[in-house]
């Protein structure tokens, strides 16, 4: 039996932190081996925050560093980069075609990133049509996605649907995998760990820098158990494993910071030592290699989407 398609991606926006970890990385190594599985380098999507060059450069080695660190394996998964598949942009601009403005300025994230200072950019504004095309254009049938993230698929969906409808049937319409029990990964000021706001906990930094992430999250003096490094807790230990330390340390914050450094330098420092061993080279070819195999299915689509269109000749 054949299996399912899946396919799912990360920006290189900057150094990953445990929620990119807990949120992405981790669901996609519990079920990559259940599907055809496809993991994107976003960089195409970075530029619309992002204009540092030798920075996304460094960025996109270690994205692909960070797979294979936290144990992808190449040869089960097709890791590729979106820039290096032209046919990602070519239909995401047939898609914005179909499209309106209205239906656009209903998304989420966009109203979120102004409504936070990002400079409304035409590309952010027309992000969801891009991500469709990354979607749609393997014939995704399954991407993992939080639960705040299921506008993403229902985009991609309304995309399938508007060229489907003027073309004749193309595109498949994908599936939302729900991450179940994940939850927003909080971060160090208790709101959802992100770097543009600056309150992560590196995944692949050393132990001091973890140690010095950890201490500066914000505890609330009027209970027992500081709920913000709990809530992080529980992302290594299981409920029960913890119940009996916050019981023994109730009060004592500085105590339960520490033994959270513990934990998560117990989980990490395996990752990070393969992690400082990939070197760029490693990367090269593992992206070469997927990149053949995502173009050799971009190119037979866009050929059928081109003669669907009218623009073969």
């Amino acid at each position: 039996m054949m299996k399912k398609r899946l396919l799912t991606g990360l920006q290189p926006s900057g150094d990953l932190h445990i929620g990119n970890y807990f949120g992405a990385l981790k669901p996609f190594l519990d079920t990559y081996g259940e599907y055809e599985s496809f993991l994107m380098v976003a960089d195409y999507h970075t530029l619309t925050s992002k204009k540092d060059s030798e920075n996304l450069k460094e960025n996109i080695v270690n994205i692909v560093r960070s797979y294979l660190a936290v144990g992808v394996d190449p040869q089960k998964a097709v890791i590729f980069k979106q820039s290096d598949i032209s046919e990602h942009t070519e239909l995401a601009w047939i898609f914005d075609t179909l499209v309106t403005v209205p239906f656009l300025m209903q998304a989420h994230a966009y109203k979120d990133k102004v409504a936070k200072g990002l400079e409304a950019n035409a590309g952010l504004f027309t992000y969801p049509m891009l991500q469709a095309a990354d979607i749609l254009l393997y014939d995704t049938e399954v991407v993992p996605v939080g639960e705040d993230q299921r506008q993403h698929i229902e985009y991609a969906r309304e995309a399938a649907t508007k060229f489907n409808n003027a073309f004749g049937e193309t595109f498949k319409q994908p599936k939302e995998l729900i991450l179940k029990g994940l939850g927003v990964v909080p971060g160090v000021d208790g709101q959802k760990m992100s770097k543009s706001y600056g309150n992560t906990i590196p995944l692949f930094g050393s132990r001091d820098e973890i140690a010095k992430a950890v201490m500066s999250i914000v505890t609330d003096s009027s209970g027992d158990r500081p709920e913000n490094v709990y809530r992080i807790h529980t992302l290594f230990k299981t409920e029960a494993e913890l119940t009996g330390l916050y019981e023994e340390k109730k009060g004592k914050y500085k105590d339960l910071k520490e033994a959270l450094i513990e934990d998560i330098e117990a989980q990490v420092a395996p990752m990070r030592e393969r992690y400082e061993s990939i070197d760029e080279v490693e990367v090269k070819k593992v992206l070469k290699e997927g990149n053949e195999k995502a173009q050799a299915i971009a190119s037979a689509k866009m050929t059928t989407v081109r003669k669907k269109v009218g623009v073969a000749l």
